[in-house]
């Protein structure tokens, strides 16, 4: 079970260096591995956010050119980051796992549909933008998964254009979300330290690797397979309810 967790992680690193959706591995081997549903998803983001951070300071040139958003879009993570980390260890096992069928459907839609929402033509005002991020922030520091691909969008909505700025601003936001709710988590004593020390090894080392050979890879063959990973495992969550 150790070397299928690190497996796992070490993909799913992988994965959210070239296009996201690392969760979709790393929570459900988790509970596959025995952890309870709460722990899974706290040890979840333990073993995803080492990648995270290292994906920031690659884009750390492209994110200089957004410090008017981060400056108004970073308390508003931190803030909704915390609301959604105290949720979820407020949150009993049985009620997690009633709600993640429908938290793996959120994202996996969200990963299949959500570059459509980056075409629209309207672009909301910076008050809208800091509103809608406090609850992806939130549902972040609960859940995460898609989180990314939410952020993308609506930094589209709000007119940006140049996906290296925009990749750098997701990071650095991911980053401040993921770190406030890890630090929760860790004071909460919601982590499984024996899995995921050794998980966060593992997705640095993919994610790292992968940050070598991501030009060469078709992003749109990635991207495929994430959204299959998605639907297979909320299907089976679904499944697993009845």
């Amino acid at each position: 079970m150790p070397i299928l967790l690190f497996v796992a992680a070490a993909i799913g690193g992988a994965l959210n260096a070239v296009a996201g959706g690392g969760s979709f591995l790393t929570l459900p081997a988790l509970i596959l591995a025995g952890v309870s549903p709460v722990a899974a998803n706290a040890t979840s983001t333990l073993a995803l956010w080492p990648a995270s951070l290292s994906s920031t300071f690659a884009y750390r040139r492209d994110i200089k050119a957004s410090r008017r958003w981060m400056a108004a879009l970073g308390a508003t993570s931190v803030a909704g980051g915390l609301a959604g980390a105290l949720l979820l260890v407020r949150t009993s096992d049985s009620s997690f796992l009633r709600l993640l069928p429908w938290l793996m459907l959120i994202a996996a839609a969200t990963f299949t549909f959500g570059h459509k929402l980056r075409r629209a033509d309207w672009h909301p005002g910076l008050a809208v933008v800091v509103v809608v991020q406090f609850f992806i922030a939130t549902y972040g520091g609960y859940f995460g998964g898609g989180m990314g691909i939410m952020m993308l969008a609506t930094m589209a909505l709000a007119g940006m254009t140049d996906i290296h700025e925009m990749n750098g601003l997701k990071s650095f936001l991911g980053v401040a979300i993921n770190g406030v709710a890890l630090a929760t988590f860790i004071l909460s004593g919601s982590i499984t330290w024996k899995y995921g020390l050794m998980m966060a090894v593992g997705a640095t080392i993919g994610g790292y690797a992968t940050a070598f050979v991501a030009r060469k890879l078709d992003a749109r063959y990635v991207r495929w397979f994430v959204i299959v990973i998605g639907w297979v495992m909320t299907i089976y969550f679904f499944w697993k309810r009845t």
